[in-house]
């Protein structure tokens, strides 16, 4: 029988805790009652109260069911960067009984219409610079659209530089002609405060999407227990209090931003500090402006902001707690954070599933390139990918979680519910995919990828979809994307491109334009490579693994160069 290992285990901290016993809106309100005063929000120093935060939630909820028709168990999209219309509009969902459904904003239009088609969503938060997205068809589907301008929170005099979407979001005039637009000032206006609708632990409250694996994202059906337990898994471990103000630069559409960053601030009666974009210098001028003491991130942001020419330590000597994942941490760039600040970046590992961690370093005891320890009530096994046999201490194999804030399953996804979910003595386990071995303490070091991915400053890109739009370029007769290693990305996208013959003046550069119109920017191949033919199988099959080998062997010997 598999036991759990607690042999790291935080002092003073319960191996097992009380399931979560109220709603995530319940949060909102109760630090509405204690606290209205209280700064929940600052956005380019104009600071949002928790009773407007709580207030304006209601009021938009009442929009909703008045006049979107939204009602208990309703999904409504949110297409925005990181804004105080975000925060305001997940909590109107939950107000209103429905259901947030967080969408990347650099989705394009082809990948914004099946999530908005799969997910049922009856309304839409979408900020207006992205109109050339979700213009031309949330009118096919029968979307209802509120348009966020991020410019209707900027109330304050800032020293800080405002980016122009930000300080003058474009607006379309064809944006009027829809007929259900209505611009967020508006709709605030109009909407009849409403009480929030009563929902139990069990309903669903979010639906944040996978980036897809070997096909379309699906859909993880989050309920109140699921998320409250995730948070809690972030604001126990790390000792997250009411008095913490956090930086919210992580994107919100991402369980980082949406669950460490935002949802546990609200949770804990803190404060967040939201920045729509990342741009080191407005991040290290709003850590020391504001004294925050908590950063969830990723290592990329913290890898750009202490090489940048001007860095100064005493900027960010405020915090307290650095936390994050969605990428390993270079080992010499966590030994240079620590010699230069002080400070430790707890590395976690979750997935879209795990409603955040899943398993992450303690405060007392951190291991570098390490996932952690399983969080609060959870478990991780990692077994024989093929028999699920437990394997030994120190030994790869398939890593399996399971816990509370494990997703209730896929949205309409009978079949990927039968594949990645099993049941090993009695307990329900994600197959999540990953190669990894645990250590002699309970740690999980992440070891490699059964699932084919590449990962891009946290950012998850699947090549097989990247190839699929890529054999729509007329020059393209065949192509294979790898992982390429890059010094602030962790890895990048790179296609290895077969020419069709008659297009040999082709260059790369024009690959990587006409990436940009077709795909996600954090999807585009940042690298492009014409070769002459591509290495097969005896089937017919691109040898992609053999490639990849390839790319990592000649990057292994250019470092060996460089050394000797």
């Amino acid at each position: 029988m598999y036991k759990k290992n607690f042999k790291s285990w935080p002092p003073g901290m319960p191996h097992e805790v009380a399931l979560p016993t109220e709603t995530v809106f319940s949060n909102l309100e109760k630090a509405y009652r204690k606290h209205p005063e209280k700064i929940a929000m600052v956005f380019y120093e104009t600071e949002i109260s928790y009773r407007e935060l709580y207030e304006s939630s209601c009021r938009m909820a009442g929009w909703l069911t008045q006049h979107s028709g939204v009602g208990k168990g309703d999904r409504v999209g949110i297409f925005s960067q990181n804004s105080p219309q975000y925060v305001i509009a997940f909590y109107a969902i939950l107000c209103a009984g429905g259901v947030a459904v967080p969408m990347n904003p650099m989705s394009v239009e082809e990948e914004l219409a099946f999530l908005l088609e799969d997910s049922g969503a009856k309304a839409l938060f979408a900020a207006t610079e992205l109109n050339e997205s979700f213009e031309k068809i949330v009118a096919g589907l029968g979307v209802s659209v509120i348009g966020i301008e991020y410019s209707d929170y900027l109330r304050a005099e800032t020293d800080l530089p405002v980016p122009e979407f930000v300080s003058q979001p474009p607006f379309a005039d064809s944006l009027q002609s829809l007929k259900s637009f209505t611009r967020w000032r508006d709709a605030l206006a109009q909407g009849e405060p409403m009480e929030p609708v009563q929902t139990s632990l069990d309903d669903l409250v979010m639906l944040p999407y996978t980036s897809g694996s070997t096909g379309n994202p699906k859909g993880c059906m989050h309920d109140s227990v699921s998320a409250q337990h995730a948070m809690r898994a972030i604001y126990d471990w790390f000792g997250i209090r009411a008095d913490d103000s956090i930086l919210v630069v992580a994107p919100m559409f991402h369980v980082v931003g949406l669950q460490a960053g935002m949802n546990s601030t609200i949770a804990q009666g803190a404060t967040m500090v939201i920045l729509p974009r990342w741009d080191r210098t407005v991040a290290a001028h709003a850590i020391h402006n504001y004294r925050v003491t908590v950063w969830p991130t990723v290592p990329a942001m913290v890898i750009d902001l202490i090489n940048a020419p001007d860095f100064d330590k005493e900027e960010i000597a405020s915090l307290r707690v650095l936390l994050g994942g969605g990428a390993s941490m270079p080992e010499a760039v966590a030994e240079h954070l620590h010699q230069l600040c002080g400070l430790t970046y707890h590395e976690g590992w979750g997935m879209t599933e795990t409603g955040c961690p899943g398993t992450t370093n303690p405060l007392h005891a951190p291991k570098s390139q390490c996932g952690g320890l399983p969080c609060l009530n959870s478990d991780v096994r990692i077994v024989d990918f093929t028999t699920l046999e437990d394997m030994p201490v120190g030994e790869v194999g398939e890593v399996l979680f399971a816990g509370p804030q494990l997703c209730r399953g896929y949205w309409q996804n009978d079949a990927a519910n039968a594949k990645e979910f099993v049941e090993l003595d009695g307990v329900r386990y994600l197959r999540t995919g990953d190669l990894g071995r645990m250590d002699e303490d309970g740690y999980l070091f992440l070891v490699d990828r059964i699932k084919r991915m590449i990962n891009a400053s946290g950012y998850k890109v699947w090549p097989s979809q990247v190839e699929t739009v890529l054999h729509r370029h007329p020059a393209v007769q065949e192509a294979c994307v790898i992982a390429a290693q890059d010094e602030k990305r962790g890895e990048t996208v790179k296609a290895l491109i077969v020419l069709k013959r008659e297009y040999d003046l082709t260059t790369p550069e024009s690959i990587i334009e006409w990436s940009r119109e077709h795909m996600a920017a954090y999807k585009i191949p940042r690298i492009v490579e014409f070769i002459d033919a591509l290495p097969k199988s005896g089937s017919g099959k691109i040898l992609w693994r053999r490639i990849q080998e390839m790319e990592d062997e000649n990057k292994k010997k250019l470092a060996d160069l460089e050394v000797s």
